[in-house]
């Protein structure tokens, strides 16, 4: 059992100091998924890796009694939670700028700008097709969410959902072609 494993267990027991162990022994590889995550945003993006991963973790240990099976099913809650706030800044976002004189063209007329916008439509168009995905088949959402929102390699990924490498790459190429149909 993993000292992560290990204090997991006694914060569902109720044990109060184990959240503050926590935090030390995860904080920097949350940290830097976080960033991988945020690199794909905008400049000038408000939302910080640091902001990401406080966010995260107080979801993931706040008020509510959890139970965590293992390391990774920790982790896999972590690429839902980091998943999630991004989704929801996109979805700010957007309801920001409703009726703010947008002109509706032509998609053939279209410049695919690379701002703040397009990258909010990515994430909320993104996270309808994983919820779609999710419902057809959720080991290949698992898989697409620990990859992509987590920046998890097909080995780590395997490892955390206790299936073969072989199976992570089958279903993540899958999914890759799924989405990507989906969203465009």
């Amino acid at each position: 059992m993993t000292d992560v494993t290990r204090i997991l267990n006694a914060i569902e027991r109720g044990d109060a100091k184990a959240t503050d162990e926590l935090l030390p022994l995860v904080y920097e590889e949350l940290r830097i998924l976080a960033a991988q995550k945020l690199s794909h945003e905008s400049p000038g993006q408000t939302l910080q890796a640091t902001a990401l991963v406080h966010e995260a973790y107080i979801r993931l240990v706040g008020d509510e009694s959890r139970s965590w099976k293992s390391r990774g099913h920790f982790f896999m809650a972590a690429a839902e939670a980091m998943r999630r706030i991004l989704v929801e800044n996109a979805r700010r976002k957007r309801s920001l700028r409703r009726g703010g004189g947008n002109e509706r063209i032509a998609l053939d007329e279209a410049v695919l700008p690379c701002d703040d916008r397009a990258l909010s439509d990515h994430v909320l168009a993104l996270d309808e097709a994983i919820t779609r995905l999710s419902e057809r088949d959720q080991l290949k959402a698992d898989v697409v969410k620990l990859r992509y929102y987590v920046g998890l390699t097909v080995e780590e990924t395997a490892k955390t959902l206790a299936c073969s490498p072989t199976t992570v790459k089958r279903c993540w190429a899958y999914a890759r072609a799924w989405l990507l149909q989906e969203i465009c």
